[in-house]
């Protein structure tokens, strides 16, 4: 794609980098294939192909940004198909979230509008303010159809009931069950801690069973990842600097060999530690390190190999592969093969490279495609006739679990169940099937 950027706009970092991924571009169109608003509207303006155009003519242009622009930059999940399906290596990524900073900076968004991404970008990274506004939550949901309709959304996904904390989200360190193989930070992160606390649990009982020290690092909190995807780049890189800081200290105390997320949106996040850190002469080698053994927890537990796996119950697991995990860090068969070696039927998904709709605070801001994707996601579901879905993000198990119609619980809960520990709670009152042949003959082929 050609660019016709001045020779002072590209002497800012950001816009070279742009510079660079816009000229990667061969105009091709592989990508409006798995691109889920494409998929959704039909338009070229909300397909990858079409945004890279229209944050070029607005990056080039500079100052103010068209409402229109706005409206399909918005409207992108950042669930990265697109750079699975490029066949050029062009890095949408970093190209829209540097388009979603200069949004931030050039374009003055409505007053409601306004009030609510501040109030997610500060409530969800905060557990206790987090904690707090779902109990209110909880209380306002019957006053729904009175409320302003943007906060609908966040009634209907708030859960029932709120668990309190876990002992384990408190900085502390871990020791591994005999020998220890491994010593990893674990990211303890922000709306998972709230929403669902034994993930965490499961995480920290099935990586100190296999030979890993864990340590809860003081001063580490949430990735990041909810701002920066919100074109807030001040509060993300400090939340970046915060946890690299506590993780440094951690190393130095007693090495570190990972830094481990078992929330993939956060996963990716800590992998891109280096890039947006990289100008900053303070932070720049610490952050490379840092993104440089970051993994997710599938990989830690791929590389330690499972112990005395055996599924208690005979169940066939739908396995839900979050954009950030496949499309982003590039890790789709790994957890697919840890739940099989454990015991469980694994089936596909079908349209498993397709967003649930969730992405990060997407489906809050933008509720009718969120919920159209869902819908779909939910169908293709259904068609597997499994007995639970496994996700190895929180976000995508929120989205997903109120109308799952089976129960949907994290890889780790089943690998860590599989090993030893005990049975998810979303699965207790489910049994298993009796013996039998391994799949239906409708049912979609076990992953291999």
């Amino acid at each position: 794609m050609q660019t016709d950027f001045t020779a002072e706009q590209l002497a800012d970092p950001d816009t070279a980098v742009s510079e660079k991924i816009l000229r990667a571009c061969v105009h091709c169109g592989f990508c409006t294939a798995t691109c889920p608003t494409y998929v959704l509207l039909g338009d070229e303006l909300d397909s990858p192909r079409g945004r890279i155009y229209l944050i070029k003519n607005m990056l080039e242009a500079g100052g103010p940004v068209p409402a229109e622009t706005v409206k399909h930059v918005d409207r992108c999940l950042s669930c990265l198909a697109c750079m699975t399906t490029c066949p050029s290596g062009v890095h949408y990524m970093h190209l829209v979230d540097h388009g979603r900073r200069h949004i931030e900076a050039h374009y003055r968004r409505p007053a409601g509008d306004r009030l609510l991404r501040w109030l997610l970008g500060r409530v969800l990274s905060r557990p206790g303010l987090f904690r707090l506004a779902l109990l209110g939550a909880g209380l306002a949901k019957p006053l729904a159809p009175l409320l302003p309709r943007a906060l609908r959304p966040m009634l209907g996904l708030a859960p029932p009931s709120v668990p309190g904390p876990s002992a384990v989200d408190r900085a502390q360190v871990f020791p591994a069950d005999g020998a220890r193989r491994m010593r990893v930070a674990l990211l303890s992160g922000c709306a998972q801690q709230v929403l669902a606390p034994e993930i965490n649990e499961a995480t920290i009982r099935l990586l100190t069973r296999h030979g890993c020290e864990v340590v809860v690092a003081p001063g580490s909190g949430c990735c990041g990842a909810l701002v920066h995807h919100l074109g807030e780049e001040a509060p993300a890189l400090a939340l970046a600097r915060a946890n690299i800081g506590a993780w440094e200290r951690a190393r130095a105390a007693g090495g570190l060999d990972a830094v481990v997320a078992n929330a993939s949106g956060c996963g990716t996040m800590l992998k891109d530690y280096g890039f947006l850190l990289r100008d900053d002469p303070a932070y720049a080698d610490k952050a490379a390190r840092v993104a440089g053994f970051a993994r997710d927890v599938s990989e830690i537990v791929a590389d330690l190999g499972l112990t005395d796996a055996a599924a208690p119950e005979r169940l066939h697991v739908a396995y839900h592969s979050a954009c950030s995990l496949q499309h982003g860090q590039m890790v789709e068969r790994m957890p697919k093969e840890l739940l099989a070696e454990a015991g469980f039927e694994v089936v596909a998904i079908p349209e498993g490279h397709l967003c649930c709709g969730s992405a990060g605070t997407y489906n809050l801001l933008q509720p009718e495609l969120a919920g159209r994707l869902r819908d779909r996601k939910l169908a293709n579901i259904a068609l597997t006739g499994a007995d639970i879905v496994a996700a190895g993000n929180i976000g995508c198990m929120t989205q997903l679990a109120g109308g799952a119609g089976v129960p949907v619980v994290h890889t780790v809960e089943l690998l860590d169940w599989a090993t030893g520990g005990p049975k998810p709670p979303a699965l207790r009152g489910l049994r298993g099937r009796s013996a039998g042949p391994a799949a239906a003959p409708a049912r979609s082929a076990p992953a291999r």
